[in-house]
């Protein structure tokens, strides 16, 4: 929701820039110069909406931040009480500012929330940038000769990097294959991301330098069972109420999984009225209604479900794209676009439970090392001649996959819970060279060593797919109508009880997320409890194979990207799916997001760039 930069600045072309991020901030914008630094801001009131207007300033600090800080009032208090810090509002942008200016730098590890934040330091001429611990709100950044840039979203960048917008050869690669532009990486190589747990700091006149400023770092303890669940259940309900600190209307987002159930669960607790909604289809296979139905009765709160239609996909895709930035290519993206706007016509801030999968082991994949011990455990002679034999079996044949997975190490076969085109695929599919996805995820691998292979999945998606996927989308979707999404699990209570869990807490035999489900029992119905994970089922199969199909045939066909990938390749992956000669579906989609994304580039976009 800000712009800042540390040149000559045009003050016409940063207010076009201002107007490209108003969805995130529609009820206030407006631009302050401190020296050589412009800041830039719109503004969604949620806290002290009447006086805490921002840019914001404390003594010699300018700040704009972006965000929600659940602790600031015990911050506040403290920096009275030790440093007679005194406050003009009651917001948190002012506090954060007095803290950076009492305790430096360091200050970040104090805060409790979800951020993105720039502060300028006018009396050493020092800008900082910081993001939060898990990656909840965005920072993008931008290096030309005038200065430096940063923004909410990249869109507010691309008219500051000129003849630099251009499609990165190995960015476009790790999006084939994880159906998201890994961190700290965009499509366009001159603009970066601020990862996740990272601090930007620039003097005037120097290169800017990125520290880590926080490790998700997941190392069991063995305790007694009943205290590490005792545990989670304590922080998760701590954070949740935490999490309801507002001046405006606030609601839940509302699935069949204990995720989102648990967080209702809880804020019914201090919120007994809060109104909860939910998304699904037609297609009964595919929606969640009826059981999301089913458990806001048993909580007794006041459910709105909203059901998608095609041809409302159709017209809102173009859209969804443009508020993504980069494509991505999860079709969950699709249902949440719609619960985001049917909620926002009735609240500003919504809970939600992402984060719970990554933290607490929820994903089915995650059971793949158990799955795969009687193979993985043979000798290497062994192992390495099931492989040749695997890889002579046709394609499609059963078992075929699994050896293949089975004797090929953790650090090679994971990357995460997308693998869209593999590395033989994209040789066939890109026009450019195809980047291994271990140039993403080997240095996670090295940081992940010692743990199991289950917290090792987790933690290769804390640093992947929780960034690039989950939270981008969630940001993206509620943002683009105007809507505060939170997520209590990613707070750093949860995650300390969570990251201390024992293996054997994480999966049971039928279930995963076992110390969470133990956690809530009792807080939630037991069906929700016992329910296996769904997360937003999406039709795109048969979408693909009715009029939204036709509709992709013709952006396939219409999108000038053959110079970048073979598309008559993707035409015939899509003919085939549509003649149910196979399920080619994430394939496809990913390539129509690809598509629908560069039909909005400028023409300098079109050509890969020599940056890797």
């Amino acid at each position: 929701m800000f712009l800042s930069c540390d040149g000559t600045a045009d003050r016409s072309a940063l207010a076009a820039a201002l107007e490209r991020l108003h969805h995130r901030g529609p009820d206030e914008t407006s631009m302050v110069a401190d020296g050589g630094v412009v800041f830039g801001f719109t503004r969604l009131a949620i806290i002290d909406r009447a006086h805490s207007r921002q840019p914001g300033q404390y003594r010699h600090w300018t700040v704009a931040f972006n965000g929600e800080i659940y602790n600031y009032r015990q911050l506040r208090e403290q920096l009275a009480r030790e440093h007679g810090a005194t406050f003009a509002t009651e917001g948190e942008a002012e506090v954060l500012a007095a803290a950076f200016h009492h305790w430096g730098p360091s200050a970040v590890g104090r805060l409790r929330g979800m951020f993105a934040a720039v502060l300028w330091d006018a009396a050493s001429g020092t800008l900082h940038a910081i993001r939060d611990p898990f990656g909840i709100k965005p920072l993008y950044h931008l290096r030309t000769p005038d200065g430096l840039y940063l923004a909410s979203e990249k869109k507010a960048l691309m008219p500051f990097a000129g003849g630099a917008a251009r499609i990165g050869a190995a960015q476009l690669s790790h999006y084939l294959t994880l159906q998201y532009v890994p961190e700290p990486a965009t499509l366009h190589p001159a603009v970066h991301r601020l990862p996740a747990g990272h601090a930007l700091t620039c003097r005037v006149g120097q290169e800017p330098q990125i520290r880590r400023h926080f490790e998700p770092a997941l190392r069991p303890v063995p305790r007694p069972a009943a205290d590490a669940i005792a545990a989670v259940r304590d922080a998760l309900r701590e954070s949740v109420h935490a999490h309801l600190q507002s001046e405006v209307p606030l609601g839940a987002f509302l699935s069949s999984g204990v995720d989102s159930t648990a967080v209702v669960a809880l804020a019914r607790e201090v919120h007994p009225g809060i109104r909860v909604y939910t998304a699904g289809f037609d297609d009964p296979r595919y929606s969640e209604i009826e059981a999301a139905s089913e458990t806001a009765a048993a909580l007794g709160v006041d459910l709105t479900a909203t059901l998608v239609r095609d041809e409302e996909v159709i017209e809102a895709l173009p859209r969804i794209v443009w508020h993504l930035d980069d494509p991505v290519a999860d079709p969950a993206i699709v249902p949440l676009y719609f619960l985001c706007r049917a909620a926002a016509r009735d609240v500003t801030v919504v809970l939600s439970g992402e984060g719970a999968d990554e933290l607490f082991a929820g994903y089915e994949i995650y059971r793949e090392p158990s799955a795969l011990a009687a193979v993985a455990g043979l000798p290497d002679p062994l192992r390495r001649g099931l492989r040749a034999v695997a890889g002579v079996l046709p394609e499609g044949m059963r078992g075929r996959s699994f050896l293949q997975r089975a004797t090929t190490p953790i650090g090679e076969r994971y990357y995460g819970n997308a693998r869209i085109f593999g590395a033989d695929e994209k040789a066939r599919l890109m026009r450019g060279p195809a980047e291994p996805h271990t140039a993403v995820t080997a240095p996670i691998f090295r940081a992940a060593q010692g743990l199991d292979e289950v917290s090792t999945m987790q933690y290769v998606d804390l640093h992947t797919w929780l960034p690039g996927d989950i939270l981008t989308k969630a940001d993206r979707m509620s943002m683009a109508h105007s809507l505060e999404l939170r997520v209590p699990f990613l707070d750093r209570a949860v995650y300390a009880a969570a990251a201390s869990l024992p293996p054997e807490l994480k999966l049971s035999p039928h279930a995963t997320k076992h110390a969470l489900r133990e956690a809530v029992r009792g807080l939630v119905p037991d069906a929700v409890v016992n329910r296996r994970k769904l997360g937003f089922p999406t039709p795109t199969r048969v979408w693909l194979r009715g009029p939204i199909g036709e509709w992709a045939a013709d952006v396939l066909s219409e999108t000038p990207v053959d110079h970048l990938i073979d598309i008559e390749h993707v035409q015939r992956l899509l003919a085939a799916h549509r003649r149910s000669a196979g399920d080619h579906s994430r394939k496809v989609w990913t390539v129509l997001m690809f598509c629908l994304w560069y039909t909005q580039q400028p023409a300098t976009a079109s050509l890969y760039t020599a940056v890797p």
